[in-house]
Order: C-alpha cells, then structure tokens, then sequence
C-alpha cells in the first residue's frame, strides 16, 4: 500500500505583489525534515520529465480542492528543488494566498509525493529519497524541513 506523503520546507521570501509571481524551494538536498527523511539531489528529475511542469499542482495546504497558481518553472538546481508559481488572484483564495505572503504570515512550502526509491543505512538513521514521483507543491503555514519557503515574491 503505498501512502502519500508531504514534507515541509522553508528559504527566504520573494514575492511580486503586482502579478502574484513568487520563488522559492520546495524541498532541500542532503537536509533532514521533520519526519527524518532526506532528499537526495536527483530525486525529482524522472517525475519532472515525466509530469513536466504542467503536471504537478499548486495548493493550498495540500488540499486537492484549493488549486491556487500555476508553476512557471520547477527545477533542481544544487541547493534543491526551486519553484516559481504565478497565483491565481481571480480566485478568493488565491488573493488570499498573495495577501497572507505579502504580509509574511505564510511562506513555507511542503511537496507531496511518493518516495519510488529510498533507503535507509541505519535502523535509527534518515530515510534517504532517492527518486520520489511529486504531484503537488503546496503553500503551507508550517514546513517540516525549515528551510523550504518562498525565497521571492515579484510584482
């Protein structure tokens, strides 16, 4: 059985309050989260090949029935994954999104996914993400690993 997973994450924040556009890291290589699981570098590139951009979600909390943006642009890069989404401010709860990151209430950022790959080298050691098949990058108020956060918000 195979469960879904979201891992939290937090960086710095930069957002364009003009067009709703912000960067920012999704997840980070080689740290431990909360829940004591590491993202190895690489471990994305076969879902974002397969997905593409256009197939992995933007929402909010990690709830399936509040989309709130699109992704511009998701990648690895040597720190890890970086993210630039445009919100939807058409919707309520994506003006809602932009005005709670604009006045810093909110910028953590948390993926959902399966782990494909992992292993773990100690009983009591971290899980080591391998390969993980990501469907979704959320806005969250808590990230599990500290440093995944909107690191930009552009006008």
């Amino acid at each position: 059985m195979s469960a879904a997973l979201h891992r939290f994450a937090a960086a710095p924040t930069r957002l364009d309050p003009a067009t709703g556009i912000f960067t920012g890291y999704a997840s980070l290589f080689g740290i431990p989260d909360a829940q004591n699981d590491v993202v190895e570098r690489g471990a994305f590139a076969a879902s974002l090949l397969r997905r593409g951009t256009g197939g992995v979600r933007m929402l909010w909390q990690h709830d399936p029935a509040e989309p709130i943006g699109t992704w511009l642009s998701i990648a690895e890069d040597p720190v890890g994954l970086r993210v630039t989404d445009r919100l939807v401010t058409a919707t309520a709860r994506g003006r809602e999104a932009l005005d709670l990151l604009a006045a810093g209430a909110v910028d953590g950022l948390s993926i959902g996914f399966k782990a494909v790959r992992a292993e773990r080298r100690r009983r009591d050691g971290p899980r080591r993400l391998l390969e993980v098949d990501l469907w979704e990058v959320s806005l969250v108020t808590f990230p599990a690993l500290a440093g995944a956060r909107v690191t930009r918000v552009a006008a």
